[in-house]
């Protein structure tokens, strides 16, 4: 067995058909990271036939001073139940890269090793969970488990099954509902259109980027929410109404019955009266500025059975309109007859009410979705002088640690 570098049809109909298939291993993932100040390799081991047996994309960015770190996003494309062939392709690679003065290669493999198997978010945990113990005797360091998102991508990932779309739950479905009585419209845009919804200018380059490469192969989609203060307008006047009509009922009820629940009932309805008196002024007045307003967005990447949200965002200052679960919604219903499944991307290990990042999880996990467990981050070392220097001086973490940025 040799290592080679592979030629990108190599390296395609490799990936294409290996059971770890990921858009980071593929030649656009490549394309986009080398806009973004990294150098690549698509990495191969062949046999003595030039069959290829385990492949990588491996990204490559200096990091102090004369020398470099590789990594592979997603891990490599490789049998981890195979123990000789990833000692061989380990040995070769650190071989390869100690010539070229790569100090690790970092790899968070893409292998779920566990599943949420109850409302109380324990994990069911699979035979992958034992390739930690195989690649540490490999001597890849296994780093540190990250509860949040503190390392390159997410360890917990919300996935749902769209042959098998399990019931959201209340709140969700009342936000949706919500939604759509606001007017809520959903489209497929371009490009061009990134800039209308513009939270972070330096992320829209990143974005375009993005869109550019993955377009080439039709393998991505980027969509908008907006108002359409007519409709809005219309179903605001018909709740109005039939909110109204309740409210006299109330009213006509307590004119021949007092009762504490029966007065809580008509406040209640009061509230609701003035919520959609106020919708109708704010539709009306939508109507006549003539404007088009854009309240959430999603770019999301396509990759064989799976589509992922790779980035979403939603207006804060419209919050009242639930445009973000309006849009993940319509998302699902896109794509659920033309692939298996939806990636909603990362979650947070803590499903705690007082974490840092409890709306977040709250709001994916209101879709129901399964919660998949990814085995984490490893790195390759290959000078282990050079790495303790890089670890002791703190250039590891300012380069990979979120937290700190």
């Amino acid at each position: 067995m040799e290592l080679k570098i592979l030629s990108i049809e190599e390296f395609t109909n490799f990936q294409q058909n290996h059971q770890l298939s990921n858009f980071y291993q593929t030649i656009n993932y490549a394309m986009l990271m080398a806009e973004n100040n990294y150098d690549y390799d698509l990495i191969g081991l062949v046999d003595e036939y030039q069959n290829v047996l385990a492949a990588s994309l491996i990204l490559i960015k200096p990091i102090g001073i004369k020398c470099f770190y590789g990594y592979a996003p997603r891990g490599f494309l490789i049998d981890y139940d195979n123990y000789d062939l990833v000692r061989i392709f380990t040995d070769k690679l650190k071989k390869y890269y100690y010539q070229k003065n790569v100090i690790f290669i970092k790899i968070n493999p893409n292998l779920a090793i566990g599943k949420v198997i109850d409302n109380d978010y324990n994990f069911k945990y699979n035979e992958y969970s034992n390739v930690k113990s195989l690649l540490v005797n490999l001597g890849y360091k296994k780093l540190r488990d990250n509860l949040y998102f503190e390392a390159k991508l997410p360890r917990f990932n919300a996935i749902i099954d769209l042959n098998n779309i399990n019931e959201f739950h209340k709140n969700t479905k009342n936000k949706i509902k919500k939604a759509m009585r606001k007017g809520l419209t959903f489209e497929i845009a371009s490009k061009e259109d990134i800039d209308k919804i513009n939270p972070l200018e330096d992320n829209n380059y990143y974005l375009k980027d993005f869109y550019t490469v993955f377009e080439r192969n039709n393998a991505v989609d980027y969509f908008l929410v907006s108002v359409d203060y007519n409709t809005f307008l219309d179903n605001s006047e018909i709740a109005y109404n039939k909110e109204l009509e309740k409210n006299n009922t109330l009213n006509e009820k307590l004119t021949h019955f007092y009762s504490e629940k029966l007065i809580n009932t008509k406040m209640n309805s009061d509230k609701v009266l003035l919520a959609y008196k106020n919708d109708i002024m704010e539709a009306t007045k939508g109507i006549s500025d003539n404007k088009k307003i854009y309240l959430a967005a999603a770019l999301v990447v396509k990759h064989q059975d799976t589509v992922t949200v790779i980035y979403s965002y939603f207006d804060k200052n419209y919050k009242r309109f639930a445009a973000n679960y309006f849009l993940y919604y319509n998302l699902i219903k896109y794509y659920q007859n033309t692939y298996k499944y939806l990636d909603l991307n990362g979650v947070v290990g803590d499903f705690k009410n007082d974490n840092p990042y409890h709306g977040l999880n709250r709001f994916k996990l209101g879709f129901n979705p399964n919660i998949y467990e990814f085995i984490g981050e490893f790195d390759l070392i290959i000078e282990p002088k050079s790495y303790d220097i890089l670890l002791k001086n703190g250039i590891l973490a300012k380069e990979f640690n979120k937290e700190n940025k």
